[in-house]
C-alpha cells in the first residue's frame, strides 16, 4: 500500500519559503523518479473595525465572538479585568484579545474600546469537534485534539502510573468538586494529586506543588504537568537527575484542580469558571465561580476580580468558598510550613523551602506574586531570580503579576503571601484550545527544562537560582572495573537568565565541587574539588574537571552530583551523572561492525546501550566493543555522517560472561523531494496571493511568498499545497526548510501541516 503525504504551509503571516527539502530513510528501496512530492499551506488572520452592533455585525455566531479591543488607557484593562479576564493584552499596541458574547460585546462598545472581530479564532472557538474514525487512543483524549488526554483519561493515567510505579508513585484524594460534593446532580469528582517520590527514601523532602486546568478551557496545562510526571518516571535510573530528584526531592501534581468545569470545556465551550448551579442559574454556560480568584488571600481586594455571578471572573460570595479552592489550600498548608508573618512586608527567610506553580493558558508568561498591587513581594528580588531563571527556558516573559492587570483572590498570591512559599505562574503558547503540533513542538519541550529546573531548586528557590548551573555532567567513561581512573567535566554558566524584562546580574565562577553517592544536604558528605578547565576560574561560565580515583569503590551503580559557586557566594543548583563499577571478568561484552548499507563500507558511529554507555566504534573497521552490567537492552548506532540514518536493535540481553555480537547496516538518507524554487512551480497548490518572487531567497534569487510586493491583508486564511509525495517503504522521514517572517507577534503565524489523505490535516511546527 502506498503511503501518499501532503505537506502545507498555513500562514498567518508574511513568510518567504526559500528551500524544501525533504528526506527519506529508505529500507535499502531508492525513491523512483516519477514518486511525487510533498504540500505546504499558509493563512492570514486580520480584522476591520466594527462600528455596528453585534447584529449587524457579518463575522459574529450567534453568541459568541473572539475580538481585538483597543483601549485610550492602561486605566481601561484594569477596569475590564474586574469583570472578565482579557485573553491576552499589549499595551505597546493598545488592545486586549478576548471572548465575548453579545451583551460583553455591547458593554466594551460601551466602555470606550474599538473592536476588532476575529473571524477565524471566532470559528475556531464555535466549531465542532469531533475525532476520526477509527480513533482508538491508549487514553481518553478531548475530541479533535488527540495529543490532550480528558479527565478519565488523565485520571487514568495516573492510576496506571501509580500501578506501573509502585514504589515512586502516589494517588491520593484531597476533597472534592462541587458536582462530587452535591447530591442529586452529576457525580463529579475527586481533587486528586499525583506524589512522586521514592518512598523508600526517608524525609522530610523539599516540595514542588503544581497545579494545572484550574481555568477549563485551558488544554495544554493538565496535558503538560501528565507528561512531566511520566517523564520523571520513565527516566527513573535512567537520567541522573531525574533519579535524584525523585530520591531527595517530592513533585506533587494536582493534573485537573477544576474536573467539573473540564468536562464542559472539552465539549467544545470557552468554559473558565467551575460548575457551581447556585451562580447565574443552573444552566447558564456562565454559571460557577472562577477558582482562581476565590483563593483568601487578599480575595476581592483590589478591583482584580468581579463580584457579578455571571461574570468570567466571578470570586464567589465568600473566601474560598468553593470546593476545589479549599481542597487546594488545605493540601497547601498541609505539606508546606508556614515561612511568612501576617503583614505585607514581613518576608520569608533567604533559606525557605518550596516551590508553587500554578500551570495557565495562555500569553506566554511566568508571573510571580503580588497580583492584587503594584507594590513588590518583600521577596521580591529573590522571586525574580527564580522567575527569570525559569522563563530563560521556555523563553516567556518574566514579570510580577499585576504587570499584566490586577488580579486578586489568586494560587499563588495566596501559596506566598499565607506560606512564603516561592510561587508562580506559567501562562503557557499561544491559546486555551491550542493544536497539538504547537503542543507537542514547542510547549512540551520548552516546558519540560522548566519544571525540572523548578524541582531541583525547591530545596531552597529563594538562594539556589542566583548561583551557577552545573550543565553537561560528564564522565569519561561511565561503566569502568575499579581502580580505572575517570576524568569528570561539567561547564557551570552563571548567565541563564531571561533578560527580556531587565537584566539579572551574574558574576563569575569561583568554584566548583563534586560529591560521591551522598549530595551536599545528605548526612556526612564530602565536597571534592574541581579545576577550571583553562586554568582559572574568572569568567560567567567555565569549565571544569576532575580526575576520580575508583579505587576501592563497590559493584554498582555510584553517583556523582556537582555544583559551582559565583563570586558572590552563591551556589547554584546541582546536576548527576552515573558510573557503573562492574567485574570486568564476569560483565557481559556486546561487540560487532557499523557498516554502510548501501556500500558495505564501515561507518563512523557511536553506539549506545541505552543510557547505560556508549562507545565510538574503529571508523576504519567498523568495530566496536562495549562491557555492559548483565541486563537488556536497546542497542543504537549513530551514524557521524549525516548522510546516513541511525539503527536500533531492542531488547538485546546480554548476561554474564556472555559475549553478545550485534552488528549494524545503516541505511542513507534519500531525497524524496526537493524545490529551491529556481525552477518554477514544480506542482504547488497556491491560494492568492501565494507567488514566487525575487524578494527575499535563500537559494540563489526565488522563494514563495504569502504576500508578494506589501503587507499581508487583514481577514486571510492562506495556504500554499504541495502535490502528494508517496513514501511506502521509508522511516526516518524528515522536513527542511527555510523561511523569513516579518508578523505581528503572538497573533499572526506560519504553521506546517501533514496530511495522508488531503483532508485531515496535523499541525508539525
Amino acid at each position: 500500500m502506498k503511503k501518499n503525504h501532503m505537506i502545507r504551509l498555513l500562514a498567518f503571516l508574511t513568510v518567504a519559503i526559500a528551500l524544501l527539502l525533504i528526506s527519506v530513510f529508505m529500507d535499502g528501496q531508492p525513491l523512483q523518479a516519477g514518486d511525487p512530492p510533498p504540500a505546504l499551506s499558509s493563512p492570514i488572520l486580520f480584522t476591520e473595525p466594527i462600528t455596528g452592533t453585534w447584529a449587524t455585525n457579518p463575522y459574529t455566531s450567534s453568541s459568541y465572538a473572539v475580538v481585538r479591543a483597543y483601549f485610550d488607557h492602561p486605566q481601561m484593562v484594569a477596569d475590564l479585568a474586574a469583570w472578565t479576564e482579557p485573553w491576552e493584552v499589549d499595551y505597546e499596541k493598545g488592545f486586549v484579545v478576548l471572548g465575548v458574547t453579545p451583551d460583553e460585546f455591547d458593554l466594551l462598545q460601551q466602555a470606550g474600546f474599538t473592536l476588532e472581530i476575529d473571524p477565524i479564532r471566532t470559528e475556531y472557538y464555535t466549531q465542532i469537534r469531533t475525532d476520526p474514525p477509527g480513533y482508538a487512543p491508549t487514553y481518553d483524549t478531548i475530541p479533535g485534539f488527540a495529543c490532550y488526554r480528558n479527565v478519565e483519561g488523565t485520571f487514568n493515567t495516573a492510576t496506571d502510573l501509580v500501578a506501573t510505579y509502585p514504589t515512586l508513585a502516589s494517588f491520593i484524594d484531597v476533597g472534592n468538586t462541587w458536582e462530587k460534593q452535591t447530591p442529586g446532580g452529576l457525580p463529579g469528582y475527586d481533587m486528586q494529586v499525583l506524589i512522586l517520590t521514592n518512598q523508600a527514601i526517608p524525609g522530610p523532602k523539599p516540595i514542588l506543588f503544581i497545579t494545572a486546568a484550574i481555568h477549563a478551557r485551558e488544554y495544554t496545562t493538565a496535558e503538560l504537568v501528565t507528561r512531566f510526571a511520566e517523564y520523571l518516571l520513565t527516566q527513573y535510573n535512567t537520567d541522573p537527575d531525574a533519579t535524584w530528584i525523585l530520591d531527595h526531592h517530592e513533585v506533587h501534581l494536582m493534573l485537573q484542580t477544576n474536573p467539573d468545569g473540564r468536562k464542559q470545556a472539552e465539549t467544545g465551550l470557552s468554559w473558565r469558571k467551575n460548575t457551581n448551579q447556585n451562580y447565574c442559574g443552573t444552566t447558564s454556560t456562565a454559571r460557577g465561580a472562577d477558582l482562581n480568584r476565590n483563593f483568601e488571600f487578599q480575595w476581592g481586594c483590589c478591583g482584580g476580580s468581579s463580584g457579578s455571578q455571571c461574570s468570567e471572573t466571578y470570586r464567589g460570595p465568600s473566601p474560598a468558598s468553593e470546593p476545589e479552592t479549599q481542597a487546594v489550600q488545605n493540601y497547601l498548608q498541609a505539606i508546606f510550613p508556614d515561612q511568612r508573618g501576617p503583614g505585607l512586608t514581613d518576608p520569608a527567610p533567604t533559606d525557605a523551602t518550596g516551590v508553587y506553580i500554578d500551570i495557565h493558558s495562555y500569553s506566554q508568561l511566568v508571573l510571580w506574586p503580588w497580583g492584587f498591587t503594584a507594590t513588590t513581594p518583600p521577596n521580591s528580588t529573590a522571586l525574580q531570580t527564580l522567575g527569570r531563571k525559569l522563563a530563560y527556558f521556555n523563553n516567556y516573559e518574566p514579570e510580577q503579576a499585576i504587570g499584566l492587570y490586577p488580579t486578586d483572590g489568586t494560587t499563588d498570591d495566596f501559596a506566598y503571601g499565607d506560606l512564603g512559599i516561592a510561587a508562580y505562574t506559567f501562562e503557557l503558547g499561544t491559546d486555551f484550545f491550542q493544536d497539538c503540533g504547537s503542543f507537542e513542538s514547542t510547549i512540551l519541550p520548552d516546558n519540560l527544562p522548566a519544571l525540572i529546573y523548578a524541582a531541583k531548586t525547591a530545596r531552597t528557590p529563594y538562594m539556589t537560582p542566583a548561583g551557577p548551573e552545573a550543565l553537561n555532567v560528564a564522565v569519561s567513561s561511565s561503566v569502568v572495573a575499579p581502580g580505572t581512573s575517570v576524568i569528570l567535566t561539567s561547564t557551570l554558566n552563571d548567565t541563564r537568565f531571561n533578560n527580556q524584562n531587565g537584566t539579572e546580574p551574574s558574576q563569575n565562577i569561583a568554584a566548583a565541587e563534586y560529591y560521591l553517592d551522598i549530595p551536599y544536604w545528605g548526612t556526612s558528605p564530602v565536597a571534592y574539588p574541581m579545576s577550571p578547565s583553562d586554568g582559572n576560574f574568572n569568567a560567567t561560565i567555565e569549565g571544569a574537571t576532575a580526575t576520580i580515583d575508583t579505587t576501592g569503590w563497590p559493584e554498582g551503580r555510584h553517583t556523582i552530583f556537582v555544583r559551582g559557586r559565583d563570586q558572590n557566594n552563591n551556589w547554584g543548583a546541582i546536576s548527576a551523572a552515573f558510573i557503573y563499577i562492574i567485574d570486568p571478568v564476569a560483565s557481559p561484552i556486546i561487540q560487532g561492525e557499523v557498516r554502510a548499507a548501501d556500500t558495505g563500507l564501515p561507518l563512523t558511529a557511536t553506539i549506545s546501550a541505552g543510557s547505560l554507555t556508549q562507545v565510538n566504534n574503529n571508523p576504519t573497521t567498523g568495530f566496536y566493543e562495549m562491557q555492559v552490567l548483565s541486563d537488556t537492552y536497546d542497542l543504537t548506532a549513530a551514524p557521524v555522517s549525516p548522510l546516513y540514518g541511525p539503527s536500533t536493535v531492542a531488547n538485546v540481553t546480554a548476561q554474564n560472561y556472555q559475549t553478545i555480537e550485534q552488528d549494524f547496516l545503516l541505511y542513507p538518507y534519500c531525497t524524496a523531494f526537493s524545490d529551491n524554487v529556481e525552477g518554477g512551480n514544480l506542482g504547488w497548490t497556491a491560494q492568492t496571493p501565494w507567488a514566487i518572487t525575487t524578494e527575499s531567497a535563500h537559494t540563489p534569487t526565488h522563494s514563495w511568498t504569502d504576500s508578494p510586493g506589501g503587507n499581508y491583508t487583514n481577514n486571510r486564511n492562506i495556504t500554499l499545497t504541495s502535490p502528494i509525495i508517496d513514501l511506502s517503504g521509508t522511516q526516518g522521514v524528515t522536513l527542511n526548510f527555510w523561511q523569513i517572517c516579518d508578523t505581528e507577534a503572538g497573533y499572526d503565524f506560519c504553521t506546517v501541516e501533514v496530511s495522508t489523505n488531503g483532508t485531515t490535516w496535523t499541525p508539525i511546527a
